[in-house]
């Protein structure tokens, strides 16, 4: 059996020198978020949070999904393969397996209704303008009134209270499921998780037709069936080793002003409303790892999952596109708040890439506006070489097609709301750039767009040559 837990996790990410533990004292409320966010932006390093105000014998972690690096080692997949090996195993899902109490480390201690306090939990302030803690990483369990199928995905909580907080649905799965129970009048039981196998998470941020029970996507990603648990107080069940599970329902037909908050994007999600949550219990271990996950200023961890989903659904969306291309790699643009799409692609013919380019500002995400097309010799993960492409391989009047007037991103505040809808209803341009160079059939031409690189480089080891 796979481990699953997310301490797990962590201790591989430390052992290849991944994580760093900050021993200090750190409070989520002014500082946690800052250091943890500077240590992966100077350092390219996780954090363990080993000492928080406030909060004896908890810890945090912080920016553990932020790059393949992180992902390789926590699926013990190669960087090179893992899109195109995510895309096919997510293909065939794992039915989960369900064990008792006992045997769940998430049931080590138990706070029934006034006992559960959401202000025991370390969540911390992330962005400079948010008002206040936010629960960025719970993943929502809620199963389906008519079918009892399940469903898993992220929604962000603003703390409102000790047994209170927001819940904000964009409408997908989560959102037509809760919708169900508003017909009925009847609250919407849910089982937020906090802190697991990252395997889980990326079931969370995936999306595919409704009906697909996300947790046997997780369990595909891992190649291990996800082992769960019953709830306590809702039918629900639950990863068997996370760290913490809040349990409560969300009432129906109600809102409530909930925001602002420093989203994905890196931009501001504005004041608007959301649905509210009630908390009727915490289950968790006795010692445990709370996962403030970055929103919020690129690069972080929302970025990074959301991303690895897109690459690997838009992967299988595009190998149907003409009856199959030579793609080599694809990348969405953390640094663009994953609304940039790069397609490392070997076009045979002209007018190929641009084709692909559609079909990539067209899949199940809305995210991507940009689409660029890059040849086989450019590193989709080197910006620098992506600039190049775009200044020596690209003539702007016949590369760069605009598509005015489509659904975009709900958190693209630079594109206007539809009229008389909210800010789920976006509508912009779409813009693709095809950065290749002429087509293979066209050899002598192509000549002059080459990357000149140096003489002999694929056969210089440089470690040979370095003090």
């Amino acid at each position: 059996m796979a481990d699953q837990s997310l301490r797990g996790y962590l201790n591989k990410l430390e052992h290849a020198g991944e994580l760093i533990r900050i021993s200090k004292e750190v409070d989520p409320l002014s500082n946690m978020s800052a250091i943890g966010w500077k240590t992966y932006d100077k350092l390219k390093k996780s954090t363990l949070f080993d000492s928080i105000k406030g909060h004896g014998g908890w810890q945090a972690c912080s920016q553990i999904v932020t790059d393949r690096r992180k992902w390789s080692i926590g699926l013990d997949l190669p960087e090179s393969d893992m899109v195109f090996t995510l895309r096919d195993r997510v293909k065939n899902p794992l039915p989960t397996v369900d064990v008792d109490s006992a045997s769940a480390p998430v049931k080590q201690v138990i706070e029934l209704g006034d006992q559960a306090n959401l202000h025991t939990l370390p969540a911390m302030v992330t962005s400079e303008k948010d008002p206040g803690p936010f629960i960025a990483s719970g993943m929502v369990v809620v199963k389906d009134p008519d079918t009892g199928i399940r469903n898993l995905s992220v929604h962000r909580q603003q703390i409102m209270g000790p047994r209170k907080t927001g819940f904000v649905m964009v409408p997908r799965h989560a959102r037509r499921i809760y919708e169900k129970y508003c017909a009925r009048g009847e609250a919407m039981p849910v089982a937020i998780v906090i802190g697991a196998h990252p395997s889980i998470f990326f079931g969370a941020a995936f999306t595919s037709t409704f009906g697909l029970d996300e947790l046997t996507v997780a369990g595909a990603v891992l190649n291990d069936p996800i082992r769960m648990v019953k709830c306590e107080t809702v039918d629900l069940e639950v990863p068997a080793e996370a760290e913490i599970v809040l349990e409560g329902e969300i009432l129906p037909n109600h809102e409530e002003p909930e925001g602002p908050f420093g989203e994905i994007t890196g931009t501001y999600a504005e004041i608007g409303k959301s649905q509210i949550f009630n908390l009727k219990a915490i289950t968790r271990r006795a010692d445990p790892i709370f996962y403030a996950i970055h929103c919020g200023a690129p690069l972080n961890d929302t970025l990074g999952v959301t991303g690895l989903c897109m690459e690997s659904v838009i992967a299988d969306h595009l190998r149907h596109v003409e009856g199959g291309v030579d793609l080599l790699d694809l990348r969405c643009v953390g640094e663009a708040g994953n609304m940039m799409f790069i397609v490392k692609l070997r076009p045979k013919i002209t007018g190929q890439a641009k084709t692909i380019l559609m079909a990539a500002l067209s899949s199940s995400y809305l995210h991507p506006k940009l689409a660029i097309a890059v040849d086989e010799d450019i590193d989709t993960s080197d910006l620098r070489q992506i600039m190049w492409s775009l200044t020596t391989r690209v003539h702007a009047q016949r590369d760069v097609v605009m598509i005015p007037d489509t659904r975009v991103f709900a958190l693209d505040n630079v594109s206007p709301i539809d009229p008389g809808q909210d800010s789920f209803h976006r509508v912009g341009t779409k813009w693709l750039i095809d950065a290749t160079m002429p087509a293979l059939s066209q050899a002598e031409e192509r000549q002059k767009f080459e990357l000149a690189l140096p003489l002999h480089l694929h056969d210089i080891n440089l470690d040979d040559f370095l003090p």
